[in-house]
């Protein structure tokens, strides 16, 4: 077996990927027609081009737009875990971003037993595990966030359908010009009703912008984080506390442009220090990606062996919200398959 097939089907977590960037081509073009919503090419590959996360983010908000009720929904979380478990995914942490769709109406509640009927389905099918994170959309303000988090904990109280799947909150759209500190009442909120927390900060951002979602909002991981590098004694404090960076280079290529080529990206630099950086897709459809592919270009990219991605993907584990019985048991099915993938290999 070559190393690009056993890397696919080494057994991966992902706690950086956001469920509307997995939707296939063909089901934004299905959905966009279902819903009116108008398209510049029957291939929305064609969209599939950036020049900064700005711009990216347009695609992305236009593919957002597409998602018109609980059936669809629950047609894109079906489908990005189909298509995750193809290439190793067993557990992920999923975002999803609701702001835009509760503005133009839909009901949160909606959303989620949507997302949570399709991933049900798709765990039977393929035995992957997937949980979510409910993102604040900075580009819609604090008020916003606030009042998100808020129908998100009366949600939970009441028990109402897939609530048990949202195990966290996170912060996402553009990075630049917004403070993180105006969505702290959303994230004690949230802390308070035991929510989880993270947030994407320093992909575009300085290390101050980390410092603020560690000590302004208590996040327990940080998405993207790539700046933290920059500071000594961030980097110190990050590993010496194992805050997990939940890291995506080839998406920081591809949509931030926040690094010219991925052997130029920090991420070796990042864990030769000692960071707890994970290895993750982003937005994986809309960058033609899978997590397989993933770990082999970080493997050529970086030059690290078998045994390198093998601790890379069991840090995964380390870095998501299961409890530890469930790390454990996991640990150890990463560990036994990759020595069964390991030899096949060497052999």
């Amino acid at each position: 077996m070559d190393v690009a097939t056993a890397l696919d089907r080494l057994p991966k977590v992902e706690l950086h990927c956001h469920v509307e960037g997995t939707m296939r081509p063909r089901t934004v073009v299905d959905l966009a027609r279902k819903n009116g919503i108008p398209l510049l090419s029957d291939d929305p590959t064609d969209l599939y081009r950036y020049s900064s996360l700005d711009t990216f983010l347009q695609v992305f908000w236009l593919v957002q737009s597409t998602l018109g009720d609980r059936s669809d929904w629950a047609r894109l979380a079906y489908e990005s875990v189909i298509d995750g478990a193809a290439h190793g995914l067993v557990y992920r942490e999923s975002f999803f971003t609701p702001a835009r769709h509760l503005a133009a109406g839909q009901d949160l509640a909606e959303i989620v037993a949507g997302l949570a009927d399709g991933l049900a389905d798709a765990e039977e099918e393929t035995g992957a595990r997937v949980m979510l994170i409910c993102d604040i959309d900075r580009a819609y303000g604090a008020e916003a966030g606030l009042e998100l988090i808020r129908r998100l904990v009366e949600l939970r109280a009441a028990g109402a359908a897939g609530t048990e799947r949202v195990l966290g909150v996170g912060l996402d759209s553009t990075e630049k010009g917004v403070d993180p500190a105006q969505f702290a009442e959303a994230f004690a909120l949230a802390g308070r009703n035991g929510l989880r927390r993270t947030s994407h900060q320093g992909e575009e951002t300085p290390p101050s912008y980390i410092e603020a979602g560690l000590d302004t909002l208590r996040c327990e991981r940080i998405d993207h984080g790539l700046s933290s590098i920059q500071d000594i004694e961030l980097t110190k404090r990050l590993a010496d506390q194992r805050v997990p960076l939940t890291v995506c280079p080839n998406s920081n290529v591809l949509i931030a442009n926040a690094v010219p080529r991925l052997e130029l990206h920090p991420y070796r630099r990042m864990r030769e220090a000692g960071l707890l950086a994970t290895l993750n897709t982003d937005d994986p459809a809309l960058t033609d990606l899978d997590l397989g592919r993933e770990y082999h270009s970080a493997m050529l990219a970086f030059d690290y062996t078998w045994d390198d991605m093998v601790q890379i993907s069991l840090d995964g584990v380390e870095a998501t919200w299961l409890d530890e019985t469930a790390k454990r048991e996991l640990t150890a099915r990463v560990q036994r398959e990759a020595a069964a993938l390991g030899a096949s290999i060497r052999g």
